[in-house]
């Protein structure tokens, strides 16, 4: 069997990294472009284009496909039809250039990629709001906005950005530090495929994280490795919430687990520049789009997945795909219960394989808990049953260092 195909109509990646000479090239013209400084988040999606991670988007979206994305979640411009689940957008305040023009963009003073500006237009932000991070976990539209600029990062970076939106293709020219940082781990969607089929896998499972790993998502790494060829285990490294841990302290837990407790022969440990969105479902989709890119069949989709607070049903991220067309999607998700450390079955188990009827009998810890001890120096009080003393080890390391 071979691995599933590249989202799209043509079934193709859509790298837009430009190297070598013609990179030069496009440097050196760049130099007589009007300057647009970008986000992080821009500027991670940048990093996604660039490597064909973002198939069949080669830039930022037009109207069309913007107003598809939130009425349908479909392309209605660069590919008709295709699912899309959120807005990958260009904003600027107030447009220094103009329609039909190529611009360089910069992230501070990086030079990271060239754009042809097809388009110009003014997006309704709140309606884009609404449309991509309202969930079950409020209750209507009206108390989501009570609670959402405060409380939801992903609502405040859109309102705050820039009022147009600009749209066109782009050639990515920098990589920024990703491939010093990580080295082979930040590999592009076409290394990643050919490395599975020298492996021989063509059914490929693949874990998100954006955390240090503890003991639970281990165990459900390992659950979707009796079902697979192997397992992606792909930690994003965008830039990080504000009580989150630096990416590459994250990456170096997800070495220490994978070094100690993994069979290395069936699995991959990679990085996505990505930055979160906290949109939960439709991020949840998003997921599973990018790494059907990178030849993964299924996408293990546990409890609030890409959630953030009480915005979205703690399962909501495994329903939305029962809700897709045929077709929509040949990467599936391979769903996950709640999973922990049962005291009673002495081992690792989930909502689905023991009693439920004794919560006290699971070993879980909050993330602010968590952070908590570790800033404190108390990483034995963390018990066993929910982290790896070798993860710990390189937390403890962290949460040691002065802080600016």
């Amino acid at each position: 069997m071979a691995l599933v195909k590249p989202h799209g109509s043509k079934k193709e990646l859509t790298p837009r990294l430009v190297t070598g000479t013609a990179g030069e090239e496009a440097k050196k013209k760049a130099v007589k472009m009007a300057r647009v400084q970008i986000s992080a988040r821009e500027a991670g999606d940048l990093m996604m284009l660039g490597m064909g991670a973002f198939a069949p988007l080669t830039g930022f979206m037009g109207r069309a496909d913007y107003e598809g994305v939130l009425e349908e979640m479909r392309l209605r411009g660069s590919d008709p039809g295709v699912l899309w689940p959120l807005p990958v957008t260009l904003a600027v305040e107030a447009p220094s250039f103009k329609e039909g023009e190529e611009i360089a963009l910069f992230e501070q003073d990086s030079l990271l990629a060239t754009m042809v500006v097809e388009e110009i237009f003014e997006p309704d932000k709140k309606r884009e709001c609404e449309s991509v991070f309202v969930g079950q976990g409020t209750k209507s539209v009206d108390e989501f906005w009570r609670i959402a600029m405060e409380e939801h990062p992903g609502v405040r970076q859109v309102m705050a950005s820039g009022r147009y939106y600009a749209g066109g293709p782009v050639r990515v020219l920098s990589e920024k530090n990703f491939r010093r940082t990580f080295g082979n781990a930040y590999m592009h969607p076409a290394v990643a495929r050919s490395i599975f089929e020298d492996l021989g896998w063509s059914e490929v499972a693949v874990f998100q994280t954006r955390n240090p790993m503890h003991r639970p998502q281990e165990y459900i790494c390992k659950v979707a490795q009796e079902v697979s060829d192997g397992l992606l285990i792909h930690a994003v490294v965008g830039a990080p919430a504000p009580d989150e841990v630096p990416a590459d302290v994250r990456f170096a837990c997800c070495q220490a687990l994978v070094s100690s407790y993994f069979n290395r022969e069936r699995t991959v440990l990679a990085v996505s520049p990505l930055e979160m969105r906290f949109a939960g479902p439709r991020e949840a989709l998003l997921h599973a789009i990018f790494r059907q890119n990178f030849g993964c069949s299924h996408l293990l989709v546990g409890r609030d997945h890409a959630g953030v607070g009480d915005f979205y049903g703690l399962f909501e991220a495994q329903t939305i795909f029962d809700r897709l067309w045929p077709g929509a999607l040949e990467i599936q998700p391979l769903k996950i219960d709640w999973a922990f450390w049962s005291k009673r079955n002495k081992g690792m188990a989930s909502l689905k394989t023991c009693p439920v009827d004794d919560p006290a009998d699971r070993v879980l810890i909050s993330g602010s808990k968590l952070r908590q001890l570790l800033r404190q120096g108390k990483t034995s009080e963390v018990p066993e049953e929910f982290s790896r003393p070798e993860v710990l080890r390189v937390l403890a390391e962290y949460y040691s260092r002065p802080k600016p």
